[in-house]
């Protein structure tokens, strides 16, 4: 879940308490600093018995939550096009040790929607190459970078936005694509990363040659159970994309999304935008698990599911970092500024080669 507010106020102490979320995400709203984003994830998880994923969006460029905490960090993009595998790992232990010092220990990252030309202007710098095969090399990378920092990774958004022309965060995008065609291209980075991937997150897209109809993918049994889990093998988390953004509500009141969802596959979701959205989602499937025995033992089975991974994870398992003092910010932001003189470095270098 999301919510407002810097600090731990007596509303969201209640909510925590009252709801038990699997974790909270924060976004910019949430971020003032270093010290005071610390202290605020402390206190959610001193509120919450079970251990939290306490998650955020970090990947570099446009997506960079921390941006103003600590400093920016380049864009997926941008090392990319470094071509280099050191530099890579170096992206993902870079954001690693920064989001860990802040006290997550989950990033909703790596990207491995394909750069494909209609999403161009709408993913923009988030994307790797129009290639599965660079867009894995970066991906394995960086999550081996994430990995070494103890934080969770996060493959997104399945099953692939590269041939969305529209946001799915305000409308639902439809992906006229032939099923082969996304075996090949979009599934291919699941295909070969999923033992890699602690959560794949879906996406609120339709894909009417495949499904049939438009149905989007984190509302689909056929994208999830079907082709996620049995088809590719995928055994970690399911986790769909937010359930308040436009593309899902496109297709269904967050009170039924939220059900849906857990109906076709996912193992959690995300309600990140209005805290009445996450009590309205929270309600609905706890309703319905009071009217539906067969509904109720699927949500006891997920939420075992979560917790075993909870269980098994080192990230969770790790003690949070202590708070994060002005000279470990700015030896952070160092490391931040000398990484992008790196890759500054080795593209002058690539070019007098090509040269």
């Amino acid at each position: 879940m999301g919510f407002d507010g810097t600090g731990m106020s007596a509303r969201l102490r209640v909510m925590l308490d009252t709801l038990c979320p699997g974790g909270i995400i924060l976004f910019k709203r949430n971020i003032h600093d270093a010290a005071q984003t610390h202290a605020l994830l402390r206190e959610a998880q001193r509120a919450v018995e079970t251990p939290l994923f306490l998650c955020v969006d970090m990947e570099g460029g446009t997506v960079d939550r921390l941006r103003d905490a600590i400093a920016p960090v380049p864009s997926v993009a941008e090392v990319a096009a470094a071509g280099s595998k050191k530099l890579f790992r170096k992206h993902g232990r870079l954001i690693g040790k920064e989001v860990r010092c802040l006290g997550f220990n989950t990033d909703f990252a790596p990207v491995l929607d394909l750069q494909f030309e209609p999403s161009r202007s709408v993913l923009s710098s988030r994307t790797v190459s129009a290639n599965p095969r660079e867009t894995i090399a970066y991906a394995r990378a960086f999550l081996h970078g994430l990995r070494n920092c103890d934080v969770l990774g996060c493959g997104k958004h399945f099953p692939g936005l590269g041939e969305a022309n529209l946001d799915s965060h305000a409308e639902l995008p439809s992906i006229n694509k032939p099923w082969k065609a996304l075996w090949k291209e979009d599934l291919r980075p699941y295909r070969e990363l999923h033992r890699d991937l602690p959560f794949v997150m879906v996406a609120h897209a339709a894909y009417p040659q495949v499904t049939g109809d438009n149905t989007p993918a984190s509302l689909s049994k056929k994208w999830m159970s079907g082709i996620l889990r049995k088809k590719i093998g995928y055994r970690g988390l399911v986790i769909t994309d937010d359930l308040d953004m436009g593309g899902v509500l496109a297709a269904a009141p967050i009170e039924d999304a939220a059900v849906e969802t857990l109906r076709a596959g996912a193992d959690m979701f995300l309600v990140c935008q209005k805290e009445e959205s996450v009590r309205r989602a929270f309600e609905a499937v706890y309703k319905r698990a009071e009217a539906d025995k067969k509904f109720a033992r699927l949500v006891a089975e997920k939420s075992e599911r979560v917790l075993e991974a909870k269980r098994k994870s080192r990230a969770l398992a790790a003690r949070m970092a202590p708070v994060p003092t002005q000279k470990t910010v700015e030896r952070l932001t160092r490391k931040i500024w000398k990484f992008g003189e790196e890759l500054r470095a080795h593209s002058i270098a690539a070019d007098e080669v090509s040269g």
